[in-house]
Order: C-alpha cells, then structure tokens, then sequence
C-alpha cells in the first residue's frame, strides 16, 4: 500500500501540468483566476462532527473533539512562540566578523599544525600545499610515464602550428606562440591540479588581445611596441589570476555564465573564422576592426584588387584533408592519433611543395623567418611607466577572466570523466604564476586549449607530465627546426586555425540553452551579437548586463502562487503545478515565490491579493474569505517598503472583514516584522507551517471548555 502511494505522489510531480512561457509571465495582468475546485469542509461545518443516534452520544463525542483540539491548540500557541521568541539573528557586522574571524581560525589551524610538527616536515606540508606534483609524485612510475610521453607527443604536433597559427592571429611574430607553448606548460605542471588540461595559446584569446590592444599602437607601425603592451597585458593577466587564487576571488568568474560563454566562444570562432581568409586569400591589407562588417567589407573590397588563387587552393586542399582525418579519427577510435598528426603533417607537405616549386615567388605568402633558441627574457620589454598602463590593466583584467573560464571549464569537464576533483583556487594560482613567469620569457597568455585537452585525453594522459613532454620537444623545434619552417604557407596557418573552429560552435548546445531557459539564451545571442557586430568586450559586456538583469528578475519577481493541500497528506502546494491539489472554503493561502520582498514588487503583490479577493467575493457569496494565510517560506529578506506594504495589505483585509496570518517566515524576516510591531498588529497570528495556520484556523471557531462541560 506504501508502495502504490508512494508512486502515485511521484506521478503528481512528474506529471504536472507545462510551466507557463516567459512572454505570458511578463505579459500576465491579472491575478490567476481561482477556479472552484474540489474544497475542503468549511470550517465550523457539521462534516467536523460525527452525529450520533443518541443525544448523550453526542454530546460525549463533541466533548472529546473540543477536548482533542483544545489541546491541539495549545500546542499550536507554544510552536508559534517558538517562532517569536527566537534568537536576533546575526547583522552583516557579525557576519562579516564571523567570516573573518573563520578564515584567521582556518590559517592558525594550519599554522599550529605546521608548528606542531618537525621543521622539515612542516617545510614538506607547505611546499606540497603550493606544488601538488610533491603529492602525485610519489606514486609515479615508468608505466605512467609511457602513456604520458605518447600523449606528449601527440599534442606537441599539434601544438607547434597551432602556436605559430595563434601567434599570427595575435599579431606577433611566429616565435611568440612557440615560446607560449614552452614556459606556461612547465610551470602548470608543476603547480595545477588538472591531469588532462594542455596549456599554451588558444585562439579567443589570440584574438581578444589584439581586438583591444590595437587600438592603443598600431601593431602593422610599430610592432615592437605593440609587443611590450601584449606582453604588458600578460604580466597583468597573470597577477589578477593568481589575485583571484589567493583571496579565495573565483567567484568572479562565475559572472560569466555557461550560455554567455557558450554565445561569446561561438561569436568569437566566426570572427576568427573570418580573420583567417587574410591568409587564406593571400590579402595584404585587413582592417584592424573586428566587427564582421568590417572584415566582409575588406574581404570584398580585395577581390577588386589583385589577390593569389594560389594561396586559396592550397589552403582549401589542407583544410579538407585535416577535416578529413578527423573524420576517420572519430569513426575509427584506433586512429585517434590521425586528426593531431594532421596539421604537422599538413605543415611540413606544404613547406615542401612551396620550397620544391618555388611557390612564394608565384604569390605565395610565406611564414619567412622564425627566430630560433630558447625563450629570451623580456623583463626589459615590460611597460609600467607607459601612458597606456591603465587600459593595458584593464585588457589583462578581461583576458584574466575569459583565459581562467575557459581553463576552469575545460578542466573541470575532463576531471569528472576521470572522477576527481581540481582545486579551482589552485588552478588560479598556477594560471597566474605562469602568466606572471611567461611574461618575463617573451610569452603571451596561455591558458588551457579544449582541443589540445580533448587530444591529450584520447591519447591516454595520466599526469600533467604530458604537458612537460610536449613543451621539451617545442624546445627541441626552436632549437632545431625554425629554420625548417622558412617555406611555411600562412595559408596552411589559417587552415590549421579554421579546422580547430568547428568545436567551438555548439548549436546542440545553443538549441538546449533555447529550450531550458530563455534568459539564458538572451545572454547568449546577446555575446554572440556583441562579439560578431561589435568587439570582443562589448560581447562579454552584454552578456554580463543581461546575466545581471536576470538574476534581478529571479531575485525580486513579484510571482505569486496559491496553495491547496494534496490528497492524503499535509503538504501544501501550488493548485496550478498540482491540480489534484484541494483548496479550502474560506481560507486562501498564498505564497510568494521572490526571495525579496521589497520596493521593487511589494505593491505589485499586496494589489495581486486585493484584486483575487474581490475577484472571488463576486463570484462565490457563500464561500466568501475569511483568512488570507502569507507563506513567506521563500523570502529570504524583506525592507521597509515590503513591511509597509504588508501593513496596508492588513488594513484593506481588515476593513473586507477578513483576517491575515504569516506562515513559515525565515529568521531575518520575522525579525524585522517583530521590530515593526507588525505582528502585534495581526494578533500574534504566526505560525511555523500552513498546516498549524490552517487547524489553528479550525479551532478558533470552538467553543471555549467551560461552555462545552455544562
């Protein structure tokens, strides 16, 4: 029997009537009509009292009714000064303290702790809390170290022409990118907590640089200028990020909300999409706007002028052979090394088919040359006394953000396939130290790439080692073969680019944000349109303004919702979600779904109640309200406003003869509903559930105890 009725309360939840659609909640005038429905007995009503052949009988059951409730009641009251006569609950001054004085209680903890150890095991815990590789590192092995070295490989050949691809696309000579892909990977694995995630350039990144920084120097008049600010912005970058580690500051990444990101990434691909059909085309001159308008307009004024089909067929044949292998790669799980192998494969055939034929002197652009050996220092190239400080601070602020959301979203997504968990403060730490370190050995932002991670992942990584892997044979390429890619097309570059673009448009994704939450899918569209006809900024500005508004909306939504009791049980719900719910005879039970109840919607409930209470005074004599009970279960928070609205919500129920009782409120609530002398006001009518509201109700119609025992 427990069983079936079990099923069938899981069947009123999962079979509930469809969610009323965003337009009709905005557009909602009136108050939901209050249909007549199925009702409890009034209160009072002869049904409450069994009727007996005998009038002695009856009076002997009556008797024992009023003395059941009697004492019903009773316990009603002391619940209810349970409610009253609670503690004051904490002001934001003791809250703030008590957080305070939580983090001070954790660092002495942890400070007492180290004390109490030897000083070189204490030394041991420190540097492990600072460097995981200490932890992780006692269980290494040589079987490990074979997954981790194949895996290294394999995203070391993509790595190199996506570094140099990046570099170009930000507008810095090739050797930028390799350099990026060597000094970030070592320091992350000696410090990040991620075992899949592959650091170096990635293209938003790559692209969102120079969208702002152009317009501070010009980086086609002045290049070496250009390059401090980058490598400024970068310096910046890294110490935001390890900022955001060390006072616990990770939340400001979450303004940046999953369908933002999701628009923003998708925007972000077409705009580099577009910004590769400069190599693709053979164009030499390109707008620094990056707005779509901007660069179709270039690219149709360029078929006017002369341009070389050269670069384009050669380019085009590349790109759909990388497609194509990584078609075969998903098809067939056992060439999954083919789609990495794939651009280097396709660099180093197209080196030589334009170094065999002598392609750059028929028109092909070529990458010409990248300066070899390791990462020079570049301390001196930093910037600090430059007029541009300011913005530059403000680019490696926006590039913080976006570089740690990408990073975090990646990691995160591969760590729960591998069923563990990474430190996000840690993370943060390791992204900022690397930047910070990266600036000074000529690197620009690095951060975690999906497609590098995704190839890092199939290749069967283990530890970060494979990052550590794949940066030595980045070092034995500059040290090597730079010369080598002399005879590089740039229009194998865009290629290369354009091939990583297809995972960064997830319609699937977009569809499912559509139909989940349409605010979401706002914020969406809105990056998206932000990025693609505007800047990169003004996307990400966008998108938070409307993740913003959102969370306003949820927060003070003036919805409101009544309340009937489900069959069989003492659980009260909203009549429009559950049907099957049974309202009472007299009694209208509402609750308000905002966490807030304050100046912004107030007004809009108080005149919601007052208008479905006329509503049902015409339509209904017999069944005309006697209580209206406030579930405020919801509210979290309530201001003078909200207290002054309930105030003269009282008045208009008093002067329609009816009563107002508050049902469930939360510590602060009846806290300041008790500094306002607003309970006295309803005669002490609080109670802890609907439920107690409700019998409570019941048994105020009851004779008193003296009457009854005459």
């Amino acid at each position: 029997m427990g069983s079936s009725e079990h099923s069938e309360e899981a069947n009123w939840v999962l079979h509930t009537p469809r969610l009323p659609g965003l337009w009709r909640e905005f557009t909602e005038a009136s108050g939901e009509e209050i249909s007549p429905k199925d009702t409890l007995p009034a209160p009072g009503s002869t049904k409450h009292f069994k009727k007996s052949s005998t009038a002695s009988s009856a009076i002997d059951e009556e008797r024992l009714d009023i003395d059941l409730d009697l004492e019903k009641n009773s316990r009603l009251v002391e619940r209810t000064q349970w409610v009253l006569n609670g503690p004051e609950p904490p002001g934001l001054w003791h809250e703030l303290m008590d957080s305070l004085r939580e983090t001070i209680s954790c660092c002495r903890k942890k400070y007492s702790s180290l004390k109490n150890q030897p000083t070189l095991k204490s030394a041991v815990s420190v540097q492990q809390e600072i460097f995981p590789i200490l932890v992780w590192g006692r269980s290494y092995n040589m079987s490990k170290f074979k997954h981790d070295l194949m895996a290294g490989l394999t995203i070391a050949s993509l790595c190199i022409p996506q570094s140099i691809g990046y570099a170009t696309l930000a507008k810095l000579d090739p050797q930028y990118g390799l350099y990026t892909s060597v000094v970030p990977p070592l320091i992350y694995a000696v410090m990040g907590t991620s075992r899949e995630i592959a650091i170096g350039p990635v293209a938003v990144v790559s692209l969102l640089l120079p969208s702002m920084i152009q317009k501070l120097q010009d980086p086609e008049a002045d290049p070496i200028a250009y390059t401090k600010l980058v490598l400024t912005a970068t310096f910046f970058t890294g110490i935001f990020q390890a900022a955001f580690g060390l006072f616990r500051l990770g939340f400001l990444v979450d303004f940046l909300s999953h369908a933002a990101i999701v628009g923003f990434v998708a925007g972000a691909a077409i705009i580099i999409g577009l910004q590769q059909l400069k190599g693709l085309l053979g164009i030499t001159h390109f707008p620094t706007n990056t707005d779509v308008i901007s660069v179709i307009e270039a690219v149709w004024t360029s078929f006017h002028h002369p341009w070389s089909p050269h670069n384009f067929f050669l380019g085009c044949s590349f790109l759909c052979f990388i497609l194509m292998s990584r078609f075969l790669g998903k098809k067939k799980k056992k060439l999954f090394w083919l789609p990495a192998v794939a651009p280097l494969l396709s660099v180093i055939l197209s080196t030589l088919i334009v170094y065999l034929t002598r392609g750059d002197k028929h028109g092909i652009n070529i990458v010409k040359h990248v300066k070899d050996g390791l990462n020079p220092s570049s301390v001196n190239l930093l910037q600090f006394n430059s007029p541009y400080v300011g913005a530059v601070a403000k680019v490696g602020l926006i590039v913080a953000l976006v570089a740690l959301a990408e990073a975090i979203a990646v990691g995160r997504s591969f760590s729960t396939m591998k069923g563990y968990h990474i430190d996000g403060n840690k993370e943060m730490m390791a992204m900022g130290f690397m930047n910070v370190v990266g600036s000074c050995t000529s690197c620009y932002v690095a951060t975690g790439s999906f497609s590098r991670t995704a190839v890092n992942f199939s290749a069967g990584c283990e530890t970060p080692v494979s990052n550590v892997v794949m940066a030595f044979t980045v070092i034995i390429s500059l040290q090597l073969l730079t010369k080598l890619l002399y005879y590089t097309p740039t229009a194998i570059l865009a290629s290369i680019i354009l091939s990583a673009l297809s995972g960064l448009i997830n319609l699937s994704e977009v569809y499912k944000i559509w139909k989940v939450d349409k605010l979401d899918f706002l914020a969406c569209i809105g990056a998206f349109f932000g990025v693609l006809f505007a800047s990169m900024e003004i996307g990400l500005l966008v998108a938070v303004i409307i993740s913003f508004t959102k969370i306003i909306l949820i927060s003070i939504g003036p919805g409101t919702e009544t309340l009937g009791k489900l069959p069989r049980t003492d659980m009260f719900c909203d009549t429009a979600q559950y049907p099957m719910a049974v309202k009472i005879p007299g009694i209208m039970i509402i609750r308000v779904k905002s966490a807030l109840f304050c100046f912004a919607n107030a007004n809009f409930v108080r005149e919601r109640i007052v208008r479905w209470i006329t509503a049902k005074k015409g339509e209904d004599i017999k069944e005309a309200i006697q209580l209206v009970i406030l579930d405020m279960s919801n509210l979290i928070n309530i201001d003078t406003s909200g207290i002054a609205t309930l105030e003269e919500l009282q008045k208009n129920l008093i002067s329609e003869g009816i009563e107002l009782a508050v049902a469930n409120p939360r510590w602060l609530v009846i806290h300041k509903l008790k500094l306002s002398n607003f309970v006295e006001k309803i005669g002490g009518r609080v109670f802890v559930t609907v439920g107690e509201a409700v019998d409570a109700r019941f048994t105020e119609k009851l004779p008193p105890p003296a009457n009854a025992s005459c």
